[in-house]
């Protein structure tokens, strides 16, 4: 068992899990700040589901909301749809909204990965009154040349561009970025909680002339500062999987976690939906009081075997 933040660097690398885990706390604390704690019937918008980004659609479905992520890479939205992260793919805005005004009408829990830039679709979204709940956005905005796309061409057309001529490319994605903020600034204005999840475009949008590009606050001060007597705790099996099931009861069965910090319903939830990547590994966010109880309570499973 351990904790603290190197979901990669740790030797019990659990993958996209952890992320998971980081975003889930993130939207919770979104939705206990500003939609008395829940979030069923609530749309999440959001850019960017491949690597971190990833555990966007998982995470917010976890919560009870509805989620549309938008990406320009197809095979990143394939990738989710096939470890289970994310319900749907389509290729319009319309075949999105349709599915997603149900689920909220419903109050369903259901994640769409849509394939598209973001600095059409938001800016889109706007146009057509289609205000999220919660808008922000886990492109790779932070590197504007390899990992950024910008609007305007498919994508085969970028990355053509990007090997042949790497400054016009990065221009290119750089005005992208500053239309996508722009979108962002809109929706916020039309009742969108919005905030940046730590990838740079505000400053990138900013020194493109958006002015106003800071008016939406960063995902740490807003929601996770709050919380930051909170840490992650990860906890691994060392041979199988059935250790994970002990370590998982061991949270709530052994008294170690208060009902404030509300691990069951996600653990239960991990235990449906997320598969292990490494080793058998499952991650919660506990209070330091917390983590050490909980760290006994392991302790106990092991010496009684």
């Amino acid at each position: 068992m351990m904790y603290g933040q190197m979901t990669a660097g740790s030797w019990i690398y659990i993958g996209s899990q952890g992320i998971v885990q980081g975003t889930y706390e993130t939207f919770n604390a979104a939705g206990d700040k500003h939609f008395g704690g829940d979030l069923s019937g609530k749309l999440i918008v959001s850019g960017g589901i491949g690597r971190n980004g990833g555990a966007q659609p998982l995470a917010a479905t976890m919560t009870g909301a509805a989620f549309l992520g938008i990406d320009a890479d197809p095979e990143r939205i394939k990738k989710r749809l096939k470890t289970g992260y994310c319900d749907f793919m389509v290729t319009t805005l319309d075949e999105a909204l349709r599915i997603l005004k149900n689920a909220v009408r419903k109050k369903e829990n259901v994640s769409v990965g849509l394939v598209g830039n973001c600095a059409d679709i938001i800016p889109e979204l706007a146009e057509r009154g289609v205000v999220p709940d919660i808008l922000t956005d886990q492109t790779s905005a932070h590197d504007p040349l390899n990992g950024y796309v910008p609007n305007g061409m498919t994508l085969e057309a970028a990355l053509e561009l990007r090997a042949r001529d790497p400054k016009a490319y990065q221009e290119r994605s750089l005005d992208a970025m500053a239309k996508h903020v722009e979108g962002m600034l809109r929706l916020q204005k039309m009742g969108s909680i919005t905030f940046d999840y730590g990838n740079n475009i505000r400053t990138f949008a900013f020194q493109r002339g958006v002015k106003n590009a800071y008016d939406f606050p960063g995902f740490v001060p807003a929601y996770i500062a709050p919380c930051s007597a909170k840490d992650a705790v990860r906890s691994a099996g060392s041979r199988s999987r059935r250790s994970i099931g002990y370590s998982n009861h061991g949270r709530s069965r052994f008294g170690v976690v208060p009902r404030e910090s509300q691990p069951a319903p996600l653990i239960e939830l991990a235990r449906k939906r997320i598969k292990f990547q490494g080793l058998p590994a499952r991650i919660c966010w506990l209070g330091y009081g917390e983590r050490a109880r909980f760290g006994l309570a392991i302790n106990d499973l092991v010496k009684k075997g």
